[in-house]
């Protein structure tokens, strides 16, 4: 049986953590406020396995395609009587006239118009001619959240780089650091009044799920254009507080979660505080990352040996992240992109789930986001 298992949360900041498991016990000594500091394992920097594909840097080259709530002007030209506004339903079809619902989601305009056409033909003699203007865009949007002044959700109307869409949620909450930069660019954002500045450090977009290997620090600080990608509908952009000082427990583990760090904590506790580990875990392989995202450094621990008493436990530090594996990953680099991938999906969701609202379908709306 998994030792970690039977640590009680309510007993992870005890002085002493007994484990029992199967044939035999473990003491172990927990780190306190004030104790002598926990050998910490050596870290490596480790470059993530995916880098900056340049053609992120290039407008899209794929044609609009409508979806939910886009709104279409349609008329059949020299007839004005026809003319009406149709907005894309949440199943994706619109209604004109007598025709029925037509299944436009995913079309581009110029399918629109040539569905348009046949169907009209069933009850029009004469080949009719479709004149088909997009006049609300609802449907492609992105997710700006966090140490902006404006966070919400905002529409793309055209090609939108990431720091068009920082501009437009009204820049940094704390904008000093891009100040100097929006001014340079032309881009004049309000001035944040807040004291809490975004950790640009910790900072990351989730585009389908993975996280995009772009340097906030890079961008937003120094200026560097070449961090500056387009973005795609439903990216999500997440700036953190500076402030937060949490560590983060991802992977097999029962109840994955930010943690909040009052004093010391160790791997351990940390681990203990998410409700131990699932069966399947791997506890030989587990993983601290820490430090910048596009920049982090590893340590791979062997937790079976800390509660074994044969090592040490490894005391974290605010912003660490704990992933405990299913299976060994000897790729350090590969092991990285996981670990990353994962902290940004789990991340983004807890982040985007505090930000709705009931009117969060409203374009350009602001959220109210906990940092």
């Amino acid at each position: 049986m998994n030792p970690l298992r039977r640590i009680a949360p309510s007993l992870a900041l005890s002085p002493l953590l007994v484990y029992l498991a199967g044939c035999g016990s473990y003491t172990l000594p927990v780190a306190r406020t004030g104790d002598p500091a926990v050998p910490v394992a050596a870290f490596a920097e480790v470059a993530p396995q995916s880098s900056l594909d340049p053609a992120l840097l290039r407008p899209g080259e794929n044609a609009f395609r409508l979806g939910p709530g886009d709104q279409l002007d349609i008329e059949v030209m020299g007839d004005l009587s026809t003319r009406a506004r149709v907005t894309v339903g949440p199943d994706g079809k619109i209604y004109y006239f007598m025709l029925p619902g037509l299944d436009v989601g995913n079309m581009t305009m110029a399918e629109v118009r040539g569905l348009l056409a046949r169907e009209l033909t069933k009850y029009i003699r004469e080949t009719p001619v479709v004149s088909l203007t997009l006049r609300v865009v609802a449907s492609q949007r992105v997710w700006v959240l966090g140490r902006v002044n404006n966070p919400g959700i905002y529409t793309l109307t055209g090609p939108t780089t990431l720091l068009d869409a920082v501009a437009q949620a009204g820049g940094l909450a704390s904008s000093a650091p891009f100040a100097s930069l929006a001014a340079s660019l032309g881009i004049n954002p309000p001035a944040g009044n807040s004291s809490e500045a975004a950790d640009l450090s910790r900072s990351f977009i989730v585009r389908e799920g993975r996280m995009l290997p772009v340097d906030f620090q890079q961008l937003l600080h120094e200026g560097a254009l070449s961090q500056n990608i387009y973005l795609q509908p439903d990216d999500f952009i997440f700036l953190p507080s500076a402030r937060a000082s949490q560590v983060h427990i991802l992977g097999a583990v029962m109840q994955p979660h930010s943690e909040k760090m009052h004093g010391a904590l160790t791997v351990v506790q940390a681990i203990a505080l998410s409700g131990g580990t699932e069966p399947k875990a791997c506890l030989s392989n587990v993983a601290i990352l820490r430090g910048s995202l596009a920049h982090p450094q590893i340590a791979v621990v062997a937790v079976d040996a800390i509660l074994q008493g044969r090592t040490p436990d490894v005391r974290l530090e605010p912003g660490d992240i704990v992933f405990v594996p299913y299976a060994p990953e000897r790729v350090l680099t590969r092991y990285v992109d996981l670990i990353l991938d994962t902290f940004a999906r789990t991340v983004g969701v807890n982040a985007g789930a505090r930000a709705i609202s009931s009117d969060a379908t409203a374009v350009g709306i602001g959220v109210n986001v906990s940092p």
